[in-house]
């Protein structure tokens, strides 16, 4: 089925929520990507037109991003620009190493059906996009984000097994909540993957995520049967995620009065944080390596129950966020 155009938002100049220093600085700092040596200059979405007949990749946009090299040394012979093209490409077979390998540690240190898990992602089409470099010879995948019906997926074993593990990791307060979610409204509820590098330019994530919330309003439409419109009827996200914490409740009056709580990793975390119905932490096995700066914090995991009618607020807000000077 080809996909309709995306369709832009206007901006928004109201920002009704408040945002953490690092997410503002964050969102900033990912901007200067791969070297050192070069910074973000200037960048732009633009519009690409649908994919023709003859089966071209259905790119859903481009950010262009030109990156100038600072002047530190006039006798490189580097001429001071370079241009990246990430575009949104429909996810296919081809991308499966690449999906896999964003998706390592999605439930920690957990042996479980990632391959079966990826299969899914790359199965459902309609719904769900892979960021790339435009024309990259390595075909390397710098993000995802799709979300999948747990209802329509119940009997995979890869869905059993995620399900298995938010409950075993899940708090007492929480848990007859997300069992509802889990079980009895399972056909409502989407789980929500989105799984990126570190330095994603943070200008991709307003049109990555409006892309993606398009496709599941079209999806109510457009596919084939009524079942299939209605899985995509969903009234409840489930995201499950990882951010930083500070070690010891005492560890912002020991080390730095400046140091905040928490860090997020993905600055929409915060946004979904706020306007999510309840969440709960979890206590991570994984090995962790983190930067010097964050030697004070211990990533922890992060599940988050947040209703559908919140997602235009969240595009707001998001769109805000990394449009803040």
């Amino acid at each position: 089925m080809p996909r309709r155009p995306m369709r832009h938002r206007g901006l928004v100049k109201s920002r009704p929520l408040t945002f953490s220093q690092f997410a503002r600085q964050s969102a900033a700092r990912v901007a200067s990507v791969y070297t050192a040596k070069r910074q973000m200059h200037t960048a732009e979405v633009l519009q690409k037109s649908p994919p023709n007949s003859a089966g071209n990749k259905s790119v859903k946009n481009k950010l262009k991003a030109k990156n100038e090299q600072s002047e530190s040394s006039e006798e490189e012979e580097f001429d001071g620009n370079v241009q990246v093209d990430f575009a949104f490409f429909d996810p296919k077979a081809d991308d499966f190493h690449g999906v896999k390998t964003l998706l390592q540690t999605y439930l920690d240190d957990k042996e479980w059906d990632l391959s079966g898990f990826v299969d899914l992602i790359l199965e459902q089409t309609t719904v769900g996009s892979v960021v790339k470099i435009e024309d990259d010879e390595d075909n390397g995948i710098f993000a995802l984000v799709t979300a999948l019906n747990l209802g329509r997926y119940k009997d995979q074993k890869c869905m059993t097994e995620i399900k298995e593990f938010l409950l075993k990791v899940s708090q007492e307060d929480v848990i007859d909540d997300l069992r509802s979610l889990l079980g009895k409204e399972a056909h409502s509820v989407g789980l929500l993957v989105s799984q990126r590098v570190t330095n994603l330019p943070p200008q991709l994530l307003p049109p990555l995520y409006d892309g993606l919330f398009n496709e599941v309003s079209w999806a109510t439409e457009d596919e084939p049967t009524e079942e299939l419109k209605n899985s995509f009827r969903f009234k409840f996200y489930i995201i499950v995620t990882k951010f930083y914490k500070l070690k010891t409740a005492d560890q912002k009056r020991k080390h730095n009065v400046n140091e905040e709580a928490i860090i997020y990793l993905k600055p929409e975390d915060e946004i979904f944080h706020k306007l999510s119905s309840w969440s709960f932490e979890f206590s991570l096995n994984s090995p962790q390596i983190a930067p010097h700066e964050l030697r004070n914090y211990q990533q922890t995991g992060l599940v988050m129950a947040v209703k559908a009618d919140k997602i235009s607020t969240f595009q707001q807000q998001l769109q805000s966020l990394i449009e803040e000077p």
